[in-house]
């Protein structure tokens, strides 16, 4: 026999609204009413009828998150961060791919234009015009929120890495192995994390009196497969670069990949640094050097500030925030090569 806020109210010698500010706002009720409350619902099984209460709200107590890439590990990581802070607020979360070739004519923020979102967290910072149009509209921008990437000609609130202090991370540490020979593997050339990583390597070596070539960037994706292919063109530059550093783990790993199938040693004869520390990073053949994002966090914070927008509490000033970043030392780096 289900139990209904009445009979809580009933047992624990409260008014319903007493049992339903508990439940929901519980720092306005004393805390013996509290204690009375929660051990009625734990002892009687009480479930919150969450349809009704999103009717009552006007909420729809969802999120809606846009990945680029649904297919890609690196996203769930930070999607687990959302959800951890989303579960503490009562909110469920929508996933979508950004990148779907095939919706029946509707959009993928068809959610949030329906109310059948309460707002959007958004992965993806190379949306297409039309897509920009539409989180641009006065009833929707106020309830989006970007994370790790964002659009460098919008002005919606991001949550980031400072992926520019990576990239200056990455070429100090190879600049103290003695390394003064570097490549960069890119990402896609118009994604704005390929561009902040270049931006933090050149600030680097320029530091050090050190310039980057046109002809030392190579790639234009993140992928294991872009890594792998670039391995060949790599080994057949004369002089040969010591030090590679990417935009990705994936392309790292399947550049230590290609390079070995070349002949070539890491980090005997190449020194190659990844970016973002995926969980097998630390598993490959040799462990990677790379830099750590704290994704989850990434996650929690976007969370976090697109909650405050939702409840009209977010500071008007706060619309960014940066997360630092960290350098994981492992084996895929060593001293330059005599």
């Amino acid at each position: 026999m289900s139990v209904s806020i009445k009979d809580i109210a009933r047992i624990s010698g409260v008014s319903t609204a007493t049992v339903s500010r508990a439940l929901s706002d519980p720092e306005r009720v004393s805390e013996k009413a509290r204690k009375a409350v929660m051990e009625a619902v734990q002892t009687h099984g009480y479930r919150v009828n969450s349809h009704a209460r999103s009717l009552r709200r006007q909420r729809a107590d969802a999120v809606l998150a846009v990945v680029p890439h649904l297919g890609n590990p690196f996203f769930s990581t930070i999607l687990s961060g959302v959800e951890f802070e989303l579960q503490q607020a009562g909110v469920d979360l929508l996933v979508a791919d950004s990148r779907a070739s095939d919706r029946g004519g509707r959009s993928v923020f068809a959610h949030l234009h329906a109310s059948r979102v309460d707002g959007l967290i958004c992965l993806d910072g190379n949306l297409p015009a039309c897509a920009q149009q539409e989180l641009s509209q006065p009833d929707v921008a106020e309830r989006v929120v970007f994370a790790c990437e964002w659009m460098p000609d919008a002005n919606f609130p991001s949550v980031r890495s400072d992926n520019r202090a990576g990239g200056r991370l990455a070429v100090e540490h190879l600049l103290e192995l003695g390394h003064r020979d570097f490549v960069f593997m890119a990402g896609p050339r118009e994604n704005i994390l390929t561009a902040e990583r270049l931006a933090g390597v050149q600030e680097a070596m320029v530091k050090a009196g050190l310039s980057l070539p046109d002809d030392r960037i190579k790639g234009q994706d993140f992928t294991l497969e872009e890594g792998f292919a670039a391995a060949e063109w790599l080994a057949a530059l004369s002089p040969r670069p010591t030090a590679v550093v990417c935009a990705s783990d994936q392309i790292a790993i399947g550049l230590m990949a290609g390079l070995a199938q070349q002949g070539l040693s890491v980090p005997n004869d190449v020194s190659v640094v990844g970016f973002d520390d995926i969980a097998i990073a630390a598993y490959a053949n040799p462990s990677l050097t790379t830099i750590r994002q704290d994704r989850i966090g990434l996650g929690r914070s976007a969370a976090r500030m697109l909650l405050a927008r939702i409840d009209g509490t977010a500071p008007e000033h706060k619309g960014l925030c940066t997360l630092p970043v960290t350098l994981m030392k492992r084996a895929s780096t060593g001293a330059v090569p005599a």
